[in-house]
């Protein structure tokens, strides 16, 4: 028997502002696949990526985890991690702490979520950053911590809007092969990206255009 899609959406329609920028898409992910999406700004890139998670409801359509309709059974989320464009990482907490939040939220206990979150910045080379404040770090360490989190939680789903943006040439790679790893737990990946280079590693390229998408 063939396993259903890890995530899927079906006739999926989103609106912005009034402006439907996802139109009727129908888009299956197996586990472990590890696919680049792509398409001009506006394109509804991350509009897309914030409904695959849960945040945003579709205007119409479906999103669907391991077959089951998100809207009918919303704790499928827990198995779902974003890391967002603008990194979504909490003011006033340090890099370590905010990924101890995110892993104590998840279930994990405080000494199993520290540890976690200390492997995590270190894969992500910024443990030694562990105990700044968000605020006091960089963009691309900012961006990094907001990987080394979703990396911590070990989702079936991992959804990151440009994470190599804000990196210089090492750092980039080190995101990408931290990223790109996660097909071999069976971890499914999507990449938003203007990066052909990004795209190039992923095993298939998604594109979005503003009028249709498919």
């Amino acid at each position: 028997m063939v396993p259903p899609p890890a995530i899927s959406c079906r006739a999926l329609s989103c609106v912005v502002a009034g402006r439907k920028l996802i139109d009727d898409l129908t888009l299956e992910l197996d586990e472990g696949e590890r696919v680049a999406l792509m398409g001009p700004s506006g394109s509804g890139k991350t509009t897309l990526l914030t409904t695959l998670a849960g945040l945003v409801p579709p205007a119409e359509g479906r999103v669907l985890v391991g077959g089951v309709p998100l809207d009918e059974q919303p704790e499928l989320r827990a198995g779902l991690a974003l890391v967002f464009q603008s990194y979504g990482l909490l003011s006033l907490l340090t890099a370590a702490e905010n990924v101890e939040v995110a892993l104590r939220a998840a279930g994990r206990p405080p000494r199993e979520a520290m540890r976690l979150a200390a492997a995590a910045l270190e894969r992500l080379r910024v443990a030694r950053f562990a105990d700044h404040l968000v605020e006091e770090l960089s963009g691309g360490q900012q961006q990094r911590v907001a990987v080394a989190r979703a990396l911590a939680l070990r989702p079936k789903v991992l959804l990151a809007d440009e994470p190599t943006a804000e990196q210089d040439a090492v750092h980039r790679e080190v995101v990408l092969d931290e990223l790109l790893a996660v097909g071999a737990d069976g971890t499914t990946l999507v990449i938003a990206t203007h990066d052909p280079e990004v795209a190039e590693r992923c095993d298939r390229v998604v594109e979005l255009r503003a009028a249709v998408h498919r």
